[in-house]
């Protein structure tokens, strides 16, 4: 079996310009597709995260109750241990 050649590499020598500049090309891309690839993964947590609560939320009306005592509560504690400075 052969192994196709792309024109560009093989109209090149080893160590061109032309070859770099391609080789620091595809580094490049593949940075841009790691990235893109990151931050679906962010974004996809985040997602699962939102679903889930909201599940729990849906399925236990409390909780929101708990929660917003929580809130008020650590307001009350910031507010003290900060002495209203904001």
């Amino acid at each position: 079996m052969s192994t196709p050649s792309t024109p560009s590499t093989s109209s090149s020598p080893p160590g061109s310009p032309r070859t770099t500049a391609n080789s620091d090309h595809h580094l490049e891309l593949n940075k841009d597709v790691e990235n893109v690839i990151e931050e679906l993964e962010r974004m996809s947590v985040q997602l699962t995260c939102l679903a889930y609560d909201m599940v729990a939320m849906r399925t236990n009306p409390e909780l929101v109750v708990s929660i917003q005592k929580l809130q008020e509560a650590y307001q009350r504690c910031k507010d003290t241990i900060l002495g209203g400075k904001l």
